[in-house]
């Protein structure tokens, strides 16, 4: 033992002197060389031999090949599997009973070099490392190492076959271009240092291959033998520069790579790895690594047709087969990788031996160095892998987390003439999408639309689509690849490139390029477009990052890892702003829980199972960021037509503080009038009425006396019939009777006078104290409307709903969206006599021509939630400001708080006693929002950041369906979310 101690404290000694250390050895050396004696001081030749092979594995085979496997384990004792394609469940099990029949624990080895999704289906797939070679944070990357460790740990892999450390100089690579970081080789060493970093946390080996360099070749080695023809010094500075940084951090193993480097090898038709002077004179002597080094792959073109003209060697072999493996053991690698024949291999070794060309000196070399491998990635414990829940293990929130933060940091933006980017003017800009590519769109395209009205231009021909482009004047022209490999195709086609130059002659363009960033080089001339945006992969990740970005929910972060001629430089990027846009996340973003969110599923089956809503749509953010949102269940009990995102809902009440309460507080601002103000001295029509004296501050806040409503429409029916009196009704439009009601139904246009006179004669309630009541936004409708000299509709539009890019908030959505998109109301068999679908349902703004303070809006989840958080953001929205901080705050302050009064000015706020139920009682009191008739709710907290809509059709089939009131349902929903807040 004390031999052991001394022989180790000196090899210690040398490697700090020398200034490299062994990547092999752990912390507890000792306890490690006693493991490593043990077993091979035990070890035949045979089975020391054994050692040196690791033996390629599929899951995916029949049982001839997994057969053939265990008996080449017990056989001839080999040292390790690689294993290749199949799923994770089949390769656990393998990997088990591999373990089981092999007396030495298995090194198993896998290529994951963007996670085990390279090789294992139903696994998780990360970005390529071209996409990580444009993040600038390096500590993104490690993250990301550490993780893929992890997952490689739960698989029982032991060595990963990554990083790539190519120098991807060469464009027209066919083998590395996407698998590199870039050809910087400082940026390709610090990436590649981040993720051996992460990686070996882990206890998961990392390998830095192609070595010496594989990034400047024009030819595959799978497939023949590349050359590298750079000189000695060029190949010094450059291509080994990752190695030496990589080396002095620790990483454990190399890959020798195949290729032909005159410069470095006399012998052009010898490969690299297969060349003592690479790897051993080179690799090991001079750059000191004394880490495990793995062939590539021996069946692969570039070394396995390789014919030796050594004629001493020749004389004493028999034949050529296992030839090659021997020669890579005597060129100085460690394991034979994908060995074509472990037999004739073996019979190789065995006559080298015998003839002393081999020593077993330098056998048990390379098998001390597998076995302090195995030691220090834990097999001296070894312990089955558990097959149960491998596939969710490895498929978790937080890789999704990892890889939509992966892209947010890559995506890069090369050029912004006029600062046209991220797109601000949502009026302004009238947008066309032009899909060019042969790959899918959808995710992309459905994102924008989620910012702004986007419309799909396409065409047989060039000039089709020039024409119809005529009417706009902003186009995105999205470039798509296919996602499936990094080996995938990504060049322009003629007729994209005719047409992408032609269309941005014509247009001002904006540029998204869902592809490698050697695509750009197809591009002769990049003056005509006003954006260009590199995304690197058309995953749906990227597509939906990518169309945030353009609307500037996020700004851009990357750099480019490669040059593209001499448009653009490596390593050039440009920020864009961040406009305070709702972007779209996971729940973990913003400190909060899928799997509790998850719980208003639940909620919404109960609504459907009990019919208390045939439909539903639930809309959560946080930090200006939409977390959940789905849609459950149908427009009606028929379940025709499925709720989806751009599902329109009568809003009903929440129409007070996303129409009216809007405009009012844009008059406050303007000092139009001051809340003290009465209503008789803003409304001439109300001088002298009971409703004179009534301050604004009183009226808002539900303290003025006022009536809660009249049932204005009941005066217009037939008393016995119960049925729409001819004498205010027709059944065709005219000038007389203008005002819609409902199809085949149009009010006397002078009915809108009548119920203003009925609201200012109503008498006044006698109790003082809080009457919720709808008159102040029937009043300020024509206030506002009197001031503006515009209709209420088109000032929401023009100051709030367009600008905000909310485009179906819109009052008598009939007027601009098919049916087929607007969700039913009720039934109507009091006052319309039809079903109620595009109809404001509310009775007295019907009469108004489906335009009031109260009620009248439609809309979907997403549009309310974008005036919820301009309101949460005080005024400020998509770099825009709408409001005043001090407006905000003003409306939302319950100014008869102390008489019992829980209400804003306008704004609802959370209960003070528990008789009301006006929130789930677990939201802040700075909180506010809106309930509505319909089945509707709004909430926003500034103290959690939370902007929560919740929109149905309860009405339907009638208003006696009050399930959904009854059962608390909105505020069920709001307690989950709040429960499901895990970080403030």
């Amino acid at each position: 033992m004390k031999k052991y101690i001394s022989l180790l404290i000196l090899l210690l000694f040398v490697s700090v002197l020398f200034g490299q250390r062994n990547p092999l050895l752990v912390k507890d050396s000792i306890a490690q060389q006693k493991w490593t004696d043990s077993i091979i001081s035990q070890m035949s030749l045979n089975q020391k031999i054994g050692q040196l092979f690791m033996l390629a594995a599929y899951t995916n085979k029949d049982k001839k090949h997994t057969d053939y496997i265990e008996s080449v384990i017990k056989k001839y004792e080999i040292g390790g599997l690689i294993f290749m394609q199949g799923t994770p469940e089949k390769q656990v099990k393998w990997n088990n009973k591999y373990q089981k029949a092999s007396k030495v624990p298995l090194l198993i080895a896998f290529d994951g070099e963007w996670g085990l999704d390279m090789r294992l289906q139903n696994t998780y797939r990360f970005p390529w490392n071209m996409t990580l070679g444009a993040i600038r944070d390096d500590k993104l990357i490690e993250t990301f190492g550490k993780r893929v460790g992890e997952q490689c740990k739960r698989m029982g892999i032991h060595v990963n076959f990554a990083p790539v450390v190519d120098i991807n100089t060469n464009p027209k690579n066919p083998i590395i271009g996407n698998r590199s970081f870039g050809e910087n080789k400082y940026n390709v060493a610090n990436k590649s240092v981040a993720f051996t970093n992460g990686l070996q946390s882990e206890y998961v080996m990392a390998c830095a291959k192609h070595f010496p360099g594989h990034g400047d070749t024009d030819s595959d080695s799978h497939k023949m033998l590349p050359t590298v023809k750079f000189t000695a010094e060029r190949i010094d500075s450059v291509e080994l520069y990752p190695y030496r940084q990589l080396f002095k951090a620790g990483i454990g193993s190399v890959m020798a790579a195949h290729l032909s480097v005159p410069s470095l090898e006399d012998n052009v038709k010898l490969p690299t790895s297969l060349s003592h002077t690479v790897l051993t004179d080179l690799l090991k002597n001079k750059m000191q690594f004394k880490g495990l080094i793995f062939t590539d792959a021996l069946n692969m073109k570039g070394v396995s047709e390789f014919v030796d003209d050594d004629v001493e060697l020749s004389k004493i072999l028999k034949n050529n087969k296992g030839k090659v493996d021997l020669k890579a053991l005597l060129a100085g690698n460690d394991v034979l990788l994908f060995s074509e024949d472990v037999q004739a291999a073996i019979n190789q070794i065995k006559n080298a031996l015998k003839n002393k060309i081999l020593t077993e000196e330098r056998i048990d070399e390379s098998v001390r160095k597998i076995l302090n491998a195995k030691y220090w990635c834990g097999l001296q414990n070894y312990k089955p892998i558990i097959s149960e829940n491998v596939v969710s293990d490895l498929n978790t929130i937080k890789d999704t987390q990892l890889h939509q933060e992966l892209i947010e940091n890559a995506i890069t933006l090369l050029k912004n003439e006029n600062v046209v980017f991220p797109i601000r003017d949502l009026v302004e800009n009238k947008i066309a999408y032009v899909k060019l590519g042969d790959s899918d769109n959808k995710v992309f395209l459905d994102r924008l639309n989620d910012y702004a009205n986007v419309d799909v231009i396409d065409g047989e021909t060039l000039s089709d689509v020039l024409l119809k482009l005529k009417a706009y004047n902003l186009v995105i022209v999205g470039f798509h690849k296919s996602n499936a490999n990094p080996w995938k195709g990504y060049h322009f086609s003629k007729k994209d490139l005719e047409w992408l130059q032609k269309i941005s002659k014509h247009n001002r363009v904006i540029l998204n390029v869902f592809a490698s960033p050697y695509a750009l080089l197809d591009i002769k001339d990049f003056t005509n477009f006003k954006a260009v945006l590199l995304s690197y992969q058309n995953s749906k990740i990227s597509q939906s990052k990518s169309a945030q970005i353009i609307f500037g929910a996020i700004g851009t972060k990357g750099k480019l890892p490669v040059n593209i001629g001499n448009h653009f430089s490596e390593g050039f990027g440009l920020r864009s702003a961040n406009l305070m846009r709702l972007s779209f996340g996971l729940p973990e973003d913003v400190g909060m829980s899928t799997q509790k969110l998850n719980k208003i599923d639940s909620i919404a089956k109960v609504v459907l199972d009990r019919r208390m809503a045939p439909g539903l749509q639930v809309l959560v953010s946080r930090y200006g960021t939409v977390i959940f949102r789905k849609n459950y269940g149908y427009f009606t009990d028929k379940k025709k037509i499925k709720i989806s995102d751009n599902s329109l809902y009568d809003l009903a009440s929440v129409t007070k503080i996303l129409g009216a309460t809007s405009m009012i507080m844009k008059a406050e601002e303007e000092q139009k009038f001051e809340i003290k103000n009465t209503l008789g001295e803003i409304m001439p029509w109300l001088k002298g009425s009971n409703k004179d004296t009534i301050t604004i501050k009183e009226a808002l806040s539900h303290n003025g006396r006022l009536k809660a409503w009249i049932p204005f429409y009941k005066e217009t029916l037939d008393s016995i019939t119960n049925k729409p009196l001819v004498k205010y009704y027709k059944t065709k439009r005219s000038e007389k009777f203008n005002v819609k009601i409902a199809d085949d139904l149009f009010l006397r246009t002078d009915y809108k006078d009548t119920i203003m006179q009925r609201i200012v004669e109503a008498p006044q309630r006698e109790r003082k104290g809080y009457k919720y009541s709808g008159f102040p936004f029937y009043l300020f409708k024509k206030y506002l409307e009197n001031q503006y000299k515009k209709s209420l509709d088109v000032l929401n539009d023009s100051l709030f709903y367009a600008p905000l890019g909310a485009k179906t908030l819109t009052y008598n959505p009939l007027n601009k969206f098919k049916k087929s998109q607007i969700v039913p109301t009720e039934k109507d068999n009091y006052y319309r006599y039809q079903l109620l679908q595009g109809y404001v349902h509310d009775m007295g703004a019907a009469m108004l021509d489906g335009v009031n303070g109260n009620a009248g809006l439609f809309g979907n989840s997403i549009d309310v939630a974008k005036m919820m958080q301009m309101y949460l953001q005080n005024g400020y929205y998509g770099g825009k400001r709408y409001l005043k901080t001090r407006t905000i705050k003003k409306f939302n302050t319950a100014y008869y708080k102390d008489d019992n009064i829980r209400r804003g000015l306008g704004f609802d706020k959370p209960q003070i006693n528990k008789k009301e139920k006006a929130t789930c009682d677990c939201v802040s009191y700075e909180s506010f929002g809106h309930s509505g008739f319909t089945g509707t709710y709004a909430w926003a907290d500034p103290d959690s950041g939370i902007v929560y809509v919740f929109l149905s059709n309860r009405v339907y089939p009638n208003m006696s369906n009050r399930g959904l009131t009854k059962q608390d349902i909105r505020t069920k929903v709001q307690r989950i979310i709040q429960d499901a807040i895990i970080q403030n």
